[in-house]
């Protein structure tokens, strides 16, 4: 019996470790990602991309290790670490006017691209809002478009929580960003007709 329990101490400890490991990775992995959305809202490209490099990095040792134990690979702090390297490669993506990568591209699990696309579609909202400070409102427009095209599509992955991950959570706290970027959005444009409007009355005024 004490070799079945030391077998099985030894194990754990060797799984202990990995979880441990695969914990500081993941955060780690959660930080350079969140810097390179940061990286590319400043339009720094370089930065942005050097950051995701590092992340891939991270995330390719951190899989390689955790996938020796489904339970630690499969485990939320894991899972929550690739959604946001998807988050932050589709951020990125959109912003660039690139293709989206492919789950198999980024080697992730389908239910944390998902919510990494539902996530990294939320963000688009920061760079709307910048670009209507800058006076940029076919950008804003642009943005708000392909918000509303990824919301359209998750709406219709209609597959039990446990199976994605909880993407219809998600998905609600898109459409609420969704909406409020709508508004904000729709007020721009209207102040610019006004404002169109407005010059082209001064204008016709100044000829008379």
């Amino acid at each position: 019996m004490q070799i079945i329990i030391d077998g099985i101490n030894q194990t754990f400890e060797a799984k202990t470790q990995v979880r441990d490991r695969t914990l500081s990775r993941s955060r780690e992995l959660i930080r350079h990602c969140a810097n390179s959305i940061r990286a590319t809202h400043r339009g720094d490209e370089a930065d942005a991309q050097a950051l995701l490099d590092t992340a891939n990095e991270v995330a390719a040792t951190m899989i390689a290790e955790a996938q020796q134990y489904p339970d630690v690979y499969h485990a939320g702090y894991t899972q929550d670490g690739l959604k946001e390297l998807a988050e932050a490669h589709i951020t990125q993506a959109i912003i660039l006017r690139q293709p989206l990568p492919t789950p198999e591209l980024l080697n992730i699990e389908l239910a944390a691209y998902l919510n990494g696309m539902a996530e990294g579609a939320s963000e688009l909202r920061r760079f709307a809002l910048d670009a209507l400070r800058r006076g940029d409102v076919n950008r804003a427009e642009e943005m708000l478009e392909r918000m509303d095209e990824i919301y359209s599509i998750l709406v219709t992955v209609d597959f039990s929580s446990a199976i994605t991950g909880g993407l219809r959570r998600s998905t609600d706290v898109l459409r609420g960003v969704l909406e409020r970027t709508r508004g904000d959005v729709t007020t721009a444009v209207r102040q610019e007709a006004m404002r169109a409007a407005l010059k082209q009355f001064e204008q016709r005024i100044d000829l008379e």
